[in-house]
Order: structure tokens, then sequence, then C-alpha cells
């Protein structure tokens, strides 16, 4: 089942909600010996930067939306982790981030995930890389990954959502429009729509004490996906911003099992 077209998240853009939605970092310093480094134009003169942290061509491999005040050079010590259970990490940034030109909106976090997607595979294939992919997006990240779920699935072998939210009715109230009706009304029933038409298997990962996201979020996805596989972990003890280190064991065996479940 395809989502219809993509929900207009101009709304949100227009209300200003991007002066507390992102929090853009540069960053142009080098890839460490074995990564690489590439520029994605996502429209004529702005490129966003992505990371790729590749070593077995046969392997997994994800592509990463980081979460926000991130870029792709913070997971220069995270890559090595996913390459243990067995995956090559490609780390995608947003307008205004790392190496990224532009800067961040609500409309551009989601439409610049279809050339980073398209780009991805190019590079996989290219390069001869023949394992699974899969697409992953943490926090705000969670928001391109569900988008390239919905709409470009093929080739992908599942999504893996750490620490992200897919209802926008809190956002939505927070910019002063009504959830319930109207264009905001609209736009999370859109929205939503989008998300159930997701029918790639899913892991959703979630700290129990996440203070920016609380676990209901997590739950509420969960639901959302009812039409596909679908597994929820939550990390006992584990906030928004320790998830990976209080529960590093039990995270990385469900990533794990989860890329090489066939």
């Amino acid at each position: 089942m395809a989502a219809d077209p993509s929900p207009d998240y101009a709304l949100i853009d227009r209300s200003g909600a991007a002066g507390f939605i992102f929090f853009p970092r540069p960053d142009h310093g080098h890839p460490p010996p074995g990564a690489t480094d590439h520029l994605v134009e996502v429209e004529p003169g702005i490129s966003v930067g992505a990371r790729f942290y590749a070593h077995d061509p046969a392997a997994a491999t994800i592509l990463y939306f980081h979460g926000n005040g991130e870029v792709a050079a913070d997971h220069d010590g995270i890559a090595p982790l996913y390459r243990e259970v067995g995956a090559n990490l490609f780390v995608a940034e947003f307008r205004g981030y790392g190496a990224s030109g532009g800067r961040p909106s609500f409309s551009s976090l989601v439409a610049d995930a279809h050339p980073v997607a398209h780009t991805f595979h190019r590079i996989l294939d290219e390069q001869g890389f023949t394992g699974p992919r899969f697409i992953m997006g943490r926090s705000l990240g969670s928001h391109p990954a569900l988008e390239i779920a919905a709409h470009l699935p093929k080739r992908l072998e599942g999504l893996i959502i750490e620490s992200g939210a897919a209802n926008l009715r809190r956002l939505i109230a927070m910019i002063g429009a009504d959830p319930e009706q109207g264009e905001g009304g609209a736009l999370v029933e859109a929205h939503e729509a989008k998300v159930r038409s997701i029918r790639l298997p899913v892991l959703i990962i979630h700290g129990e004490y996440d203070e920016l996201i609380p676990v209901s979020h997590a739950a509420e996805l969960y639901d959302m996906l009812e039409g596909t596989e679908r597994e929820l972990q939550v990390i006992p003890g584990a906030g928004h911003n320790d998830i990976l280190w209080l529960g590093q064991d039990q995270y990385f065996d469900t990533v794990d099992a989860f890329i090489h479940r066939s």
C-alpha cells in the first residue's frame, strides 16, 4: 500500500516554529579513516552532508537520520558499535547542520529525505554493496525516516525509530493551531495517514524515562503502525540522550536481531 502524496508541512514553517524546533550546528571536519563524506544536492545551490562508515559490502547498511543538535561527525565513535553487529552506517544531515548549506525548516527536513535516499541507493549500487538496506531515524530524524518508509520503501528491509515521535498533535497545538480541525487538523490527519500506510517491518527503541519525548509517544507510534510487523523495545532507566550508553547491550542486541532476522 503506497502512501498518498506527502502532507504539506508549510503550516509549521509559517508559524516560525523553526526557531524552537531546530538547533543547527556547523561542522566541516574530515572523516576518520575508512569513512567518506558526501554532499547531496537537495535543490539548486543547496546540498546536505552525509558521512558513510563502510566496512563490508555484503553487510547490512543503515541510512540514518540523526537527532537535533547532532551532526554526522558525532557518529565517528558510534559507527564502530554498528560495525560490531554487522552494519554499515550512512549518516545523513539536515540543512544548516554539519557540512550542509541552507537553513532548516520542517518542510525541507521531510522533503530532503527523498534525494538523500536516492543518493544512498546510488552510492551503494556504484560501490557494489549487496547486503540488505534499512532506514533509521533518531529523535527529530524520525520524521525523514518515516517519510522514506512511507513513500520509498522499495529496496528497504525495515525501519528503525529511536527516541522518536510520529504524533504532530502536540507540535500543532504549540504553534497555536487546532490539531482537531481546520488547517491544523487536516495536517495531523494527513500525517497520521502517511504513518499508518507504512508496511515495512518496524523496530521502535525508546528510553523508559525520556524527558523530551515521553515513552508514551513510542507506544502511540506502535499503535499507529498496526498494519505492519513491529516491535517496541523500552530501555530501562534511560532518558533521551543517554539511551545508547545506559542500554548499550540491549540496544545493539535488538538492532542486531532486527537487521539479521531473515
